[in-house]
């Protein structure tokens, strides 16, 4: 196994401290963020095959990236 980098994860307590309760904030609004923006629509798909799946989740994620571009272009 190789080791790339010298990140150390911190130790599991029972009483967290104040910078690792901002840090699971911090990363809890980063996920909320990216949840916002889902590109599969909701609903039930049928498809014939696993192809046709994986093309048209290839389809949407290729259209929300590209409005989400759109979007952060029209704002600059």
């Amino acid at each position: 196994m190789r080791v790339v980098g010298q990140r150390r994860e911190p130790a599991l307590v029972a009483q967290a401290s104040g910078t690792l309760l901002t840090a699971s904030a911090r990363f809890g609004e980063t996920l909320s963020a990216f949840a916002t923006d889902t590109f599969i629509p909701k609903g039930l798909f049928r498809f014939r095959s696993a192809e046709a799946a994986n093309q048209h989740q290839l389809d949407c994620i290729a259209k929300g990236l590209a409005r989400r571009a759109l979007k952060a272009a029209e704002s600059r």
